[in-house]
């Protein structure tokens, strides 16, 4: 199955909402023109920065619609299914095929602790059900409390031929590395998901990243892969030491805040986060801006 599509920075797309939690429809289209008029290479729908687990089904398909219809084709857009159960996330799986995504990536189950032979009973059926739909693999222990094994990849890899890569959000080089070097035969495609970590990543040979900060500094985060690709290695290098403190200062907020809080200071007006989450405290916005302010980035506390 090609895959060569999957590349390039890709962003887990913020879901601006009202006062009252609803999609503001406005701002999600402005805010997708902004991000590929940057240079991002596709968007991602539903991704943990995109608060999908504060969504249900309907919510989930009036966004996707929206950005479907606004995209428009100019990049591809891929949809994120993170429940825990098997049979929710194929039924939502099959909805993004409907609806016509270019491929769906799939999280591992939270709050449980699967085995290894339940998780692969997991990922298999869902690349089943999606058919001639292609699907990704993420792997995001931060999150779930654990990680997606080298061993459970291959195997799937080899087995599921429209299970074209992953999104690898450990921030482990090595692992990101075996990943890429015990699939390479398949034409398996490895994304860093790590935003600090794009550099190296790419140097081991992933495609690309996932990286939350594509959706207010797309530029900057949009330089490291494009330098990287036309040779440019001490530019590519640079950017990432620019990109890291502000990609840093946000873990002094509690996720997925502090990617919305910098969005609206540097005017993109993507709302609160959803309750019980809350906008990042004062003292947290003083240090957000002093990050920016440090590393380029012009604004003042009233903006």
């Amino acid at each position: 199955m090609d895959a060569s599509f999957f590349k390039g920075i890709i962003p887990p797309i913020a879901t601006p909402i009202d006062e009252n939690e609803n999609v503001n429809e406005n701002k999600l289209r402005e805010h997708i023109d902004f991000m590929i008029d940057r240079g991002v290479s596709g968007i991602l729908a539903f991704g943990s920065n995109s608060e999908f687990y504060m969504m249900d089904k309907a919510e989930q398909k009036e966004v996707l619609s929206i950005i479907l219809d606004q995209v428009n084709g100019r990049v591809p857009v891929y949809m994120g299914v993170g429940m825990i159960r098997t049979k929710a996330c194929i039924d939502l799986a099959l909805m993004g095929k409907e609806m016509g995504v270019s491929a769906v990536s799939v999280l591992q189950p939270m709050f449980l602790k699967p085995t290894e032979d339940e998780l692969y009973t997991h990922f298999s059926s869902i690349a089943s059900a999606l058919g001639d739909t292609p699907m990704l693999l993420y792997n995001n222990p931060g999150r779930t409390g654990y990680p997606i094994s080298q061993n459970l990849v291959e195997r799937l890899a080899h087995e599921n031929e429209n299970l074209i890569g992953m999104k690898d959000s450990s921030g482990d080089i090595t692992q990101t590395e075996e990943f890429i070097r015990r699939n390479r035969d398949v034409g398996f495609r490895v994304m860093c998901g790590k935003d600090t970590v794009i550099f190296p990543g790419l140097a081991v040979g992933c495609v690309g990243a996932v990286c939350c900060t594509a959706n207010f500094i797309p530029e900057l985060v949009c330089s490291i892969y494009d330098k990287f690709m036309a040779g440019d290695l001490k530019g590519a290098l640079e950017a990432q030491f620019r990109l890291n403190p502000i990609r840093i200062q946000m873990d002094s907020s509690s996720f997925p805040v502090a990617m919305k809080d910098l969005g609206n200071i540097l005017g993109r007006e993507l709302g609160k986060p959803f309750l019980p989450n809350k906008p990042s405290t004062e003292a947290q916005v003083k240090g957000l801006i002093k990050v920016l302010n440090e590393n380029g980035y012009k604004v003042t506390e009233e903006k």
